[in-house]
Protein backbone atom coordinates (compact mmCIF):
# COMPACT_ATOMS: atom_id res chain seq x y z
CA UNK A 1 0.00 0.00 0.00
CA UNK A 2 1.26 3.51 -0.89
CA UNK A 3 0.88 6.13 1.60
CA UNK A 4 0.26 9.73 0.43
CA UNK A 5 1.14 13.07 1.86
CA UNK A 6 -2.83 13.58 2.13
CA UNK A 7 -3.57 10.55 4.48
CA UNK A 8 -0.44 11.49 6.67
CA UNK A 9 -3.10 13.38 9.22
CA UNK A 10 -4.78 10.13 9.29
CA UNK A 11 -2.16 7.55 10.01
CA UNK A 12 -0.78 9.94 12.32
CA UNK A 13 -3.45 10.01 14.28
CA UNK A 14 -3.94 5.97 14.04
CA UNK A 15 -0.59 6.17 15.20
CA UNK A 16 -1.38 8.75 18.21
CA UNK A 17 -4.61 6.25 19.25
CA UNK A 18 -2.35 2.65 18.52
CA UNK A 19 -0.35 4.01 21.23
CA UNK A 20 -2.67 5.47 23.62
CA UNK A 21 -4.10 2.12 23.45
CA UNK A 22 -1.24 0.16 23.87
CA UNK A 23 -0.33 2.69 27.46
CA UNK A 24 -4.00 1.80 28.62
CA UNK A 25 -2.91 -2.15 27.67
CA UNK A 26 -0.32 -1.78 30.18
CA UNK A 27 -1.85 -0.76 32.98
CA UNK A 28 -3.23 -4.07 33.74
CA UNK A 29 -6.29 -4.20 35.03
CA UNK A 30 -8.23 -0.83 34.15
CA UNK A 31 -10.85 0.90 36.38
CA UNK A 32 -13.95 1.76 34.37
CA UNK A 33 -13.07 5.24 33.13
CA UNK A 34 -9.68 3.79 31.52
CA UNK A 35 -12.08 0.70 30.19
CA UNK A 36 -14.46 3.37 28.43
CA UNK A 37 -11.52 4.91 27.16
CA UNK A 38 -9.98 2.25 25.86
CA UNK A 39 -13.22 1.01 24.13
CA UNK A 40 -13.26 4.54 22.81
CA UNK A 41 -10.41 4.99 21.35
CA UNK A 42 -11.02 0.95 19.28
CA UNK A 43 -13.55 2.42 18.09
CA UNK A 44 -12.25 5.30 16.67
CA UNK A 45 -9.10 3.37 15.55
CA UNK A 46 -12.05 1.57 13.46
CA UNK A 47 -13.29 4.45 12.03
CA UNK A 48 -9.87 6.13 11.76
CA UNK A 49 -8.73 2.75 9.96
CA UNK A 50 -12.33 2.47 7.21
CA UNK A 51 -11.55 6.14 6.57
CA UNK A 52 -7.91 5.41 4.87
CA UNK A 53 -9.62 2.99 3.31
CA UNK A 54 -12.04 5.23 1.45
CA UNK A 55 -9.78 7.61 0.86
CA UNK A 56 -7.47 4.68 -0.82
CA UNK A 57 -10.22 3.18 -2.97
CA UNK A 58 -11.70 6.34 -4.27
CA UNK A 59 -7.71 7.90 -5.50
CA UNK A 60 -7.83 4.01 -6.94
CA UNK A 61 -10.44 4.90 -9.18
CA UNK A 62 -9.69 8.20 -9.92
CA UNK A 63 -12.04 9.97 -7.16
CA UNK A 64 -11.31 12.75 -4.71
CA UNK A 65 -9.84 11.08 -1.47
CA UNK A 66 -11.38 14.28 -0.02
CA UNK A 67 -14.68 13.00 -0.51
CA UNK A 68 -14.34 10.12 1.78
CA UNK A 69 -16.29 10.66 5.51
CA UNK A 70 -15.70 9.15 8.44
CA UNK A 71 -18.73 6.65 9.25
CA UNK A 72 -20.58 6.45 12.38
CA UNK A 73 -19.46 4.51 14.97
CA UNK A 74 -22.76 1.59 14.50
CA UNK A 75 -21.17 1.52 10.89
CA UNK A 76 -17.62 1.02 11.22
CA UNK A 77 -18.05 -1.62 14.11
CA UNK A 78 -20.86 -4.10 12.30
CA UNK A 79 -18.81 -4.63 9.58
CA UNK A 80 -18.44 -8.35 8.92
CA UNK A 81 -15.08 -9.99 8.61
Amino acid sequence: MENHVEDQPVLNHIQHLVAEEHRLYEQGALPKAARKRLANVQVELDQCWDLLRQRRALRDVGLDPDEAEVRPPQVVENYEQ
